[in-house]
């Protein structure tokens, strides 16, 4: 074999390696500490990686452990939210919207949505799709219309789609119509089930207008916390009824119309596991369902990986999670979310995470009166046209900014004072999230592949680290 040619092989082998035989060479390392002197900041130099004994404690990331797919991180875009951005002049709002939803590596690229199916508690009025006088009804739907959110979140919605295309989106209601109610009041009450076809109805007639307005709905929840029936607007909802829901009339109505919008159940609380593993047992219903959304207000996190144990191949979403800073605090209080809910819920095989909310006025507006939520601080607080960015905007950023769709969580042994997740991206990159949520500053080694490097995390700083 001629030169030419065993140098051309040779050429071929090397790049044909797989790129994380290479990555070890240095680490970027995106920094918060809780004095504020850093804020999701690129430290300089990058951190090398050397051939030095590793120092315990040894974070050791592996790749050959591979776990859940990620679809993405991201807000919800609450009515509310959706206002205040309309509100702003289309320079700023385009300006904002483009820092939290590009994805051009400048920015810190969030790439899931939530939006409530009508009113949430975050809007400044109730409404539904079909609001029908007192004493009337519309089974048929034929007063159904999208109207309500032509002013301000269909338009938010599709300026976000316009700067980033493949953004997922996952709905949630927080009431049917309420005439469709036991109470026909927006907080609590039951669904009637001569109304469960009706609302099946109301459920495609909403697919296909957000479709046909140019924003497709990639999964929806049944209902937003259907064991809270304190917000304004909330309805209660048995696992019960839930079963009965989609195994007779939601996934039949999906089914006939072509509709391809995966069904999550549950969108609640991990301290009621068996809510989700009762429906999920009934073969009937199983097969409509894509998977289990969760909270994290109660419950333990690894009662995410319960679930998933016994379903794995449903899908386990994280949809909610409000994550805020202690009132009168200077400091930036990020270690323990990042810990609680990007490390905690990701190492628990959530395919995404979504934070509530994405804005909100400086007095935690808008929201319902008398169970809407009066403490819900937003990941950007906009006063007129001034935007103050808030520890939930950082929060997610230390994973979305890298973290990006089709990226695999890969292993990492986990510390009690140090937790951490670890990723590999679709480009080959290692992400690694670490938090310090302990009361003294931590100095440890990370190791990948027999090479390590040293570093040092103050109490509660939270670094990512990509090679």
């Amino acid at each position: 074999m001629n030169s030419k040619v065993v140098n051309s092989l040779a050429f071929l082998a090397l790049t044909l390696v797989p790129l994380s035989s290479y990555a070890q060479k240095d680490a970027s390392v995106w920094l918060t500490n809780p004095d504020r002197s850093a804020l999701f900041q690129l430290q300089s130099p990058p951190t090398p990686f050397t051939n030095s004994p590793a120092k315990d404690p040894v974070i050791d990331v592996d790749d050959t452990k591979t776990f859940q797919t990620i679809d993405g991180f991201g807000f919800a875009v609450t009515g509310g939210s959706a206002q205040l951005l309309m509100r702003m002049n289309p320079t700023a709002r385009a300006a904002i919207l483009h820092e939290l939803f590009a994805d051009d590596g400048n920015n810190i690229g969030s790439s899931y949505i939530r939006v409530s199916v009508g009113a949430s508690d975050m809007n400044d009025h109730v409404y539904s799709y079909d609001d029908m006088p007192e004493g009337q009804t519309d089974q048929s739907m034929a007063k159904f219309s999208l109207d309500p959110d032509h002013a301000d979140v269909i338009p938010v919605i599709k300026e976000i789609l316009a700067i980033n295309p493949k953004i997922k989106i996952l709905a949630s209601p927080w009431s049917a119509p309420l005439w469709m109610k036991t109470s026909g009041v927006a907080r609590g009450g039951v669904l009637k089930p001569e109304y469960f076809g009706a609302y099946a109805d109301y459920f495609v007639k909403y697919i296909q207008g957000m479709q046909a307005a140019g924003i497709p709905i990639d999964t929806l929840t049944i209902q937003n916390e259907p064991l809270n029936e304190k917000n304004t607007p909330s309805m209660l909802m048995l696992e019960s009824e839930q079963e009965d829901f989609i195994k007779n009339h939601l996934g039949p109505a999906f089914k006939k119309a072509g509709i391809k919008t995966k069904i999550v159940l549950y969108d609640h609380n991990l301290d009621h596991p068996l809510y989700p593993l009762t429906i999920l047992r009934d073969p009937t219903a199983n097969k409509y369902i894509d998977g289990t959304g969760f909270h994290l207000y109660g419950g333990k996190v690894d009662a995410m990986t319960q679930v998933h144990d016994e379903f794995p191949k449903k899908n386990i979403y994280f949809t909610e999670q409000s994550v805020t800073e202690h009132s009168g605090s200077t400091d930036i209080n990020l270690s323990k979310p990042v810990a609680r809910v990007i490390i905690g819920v990701s190492r628990n095989w959530s395919k995404n995470i979504l934070l509530w909310n994405l804005a909100a006025d400086p007095q935690n507006g808008p929201h319902t009166n008398d169970g809407g939520c009066t403490g819900c601080v937003g990941a950007i607080t906009i006063d007129g046209e001034k935007v103050t960015r808030q520890v939930a905007f950082y929060t997610l950023a230390h994973a979305s900014k890298f973290v990006r769709p089709g990226s695999v969580r890969i292993g990492s042994n986990d510390l009690e004072q140090l937790p951490n997740v670890a990723f590999k991206t679709p480009r080959g990159e290692k992400v690694l999230i670490v938090s310090n949520i302990s009361g003294t500053p931590q100095t440890f080694s990370v190791r990948d592949h027999g090479k390590s490097f040293t570093t040092s995390l103050n109490a509660g700083s939270v670094a990512t680290y990509v090679w």
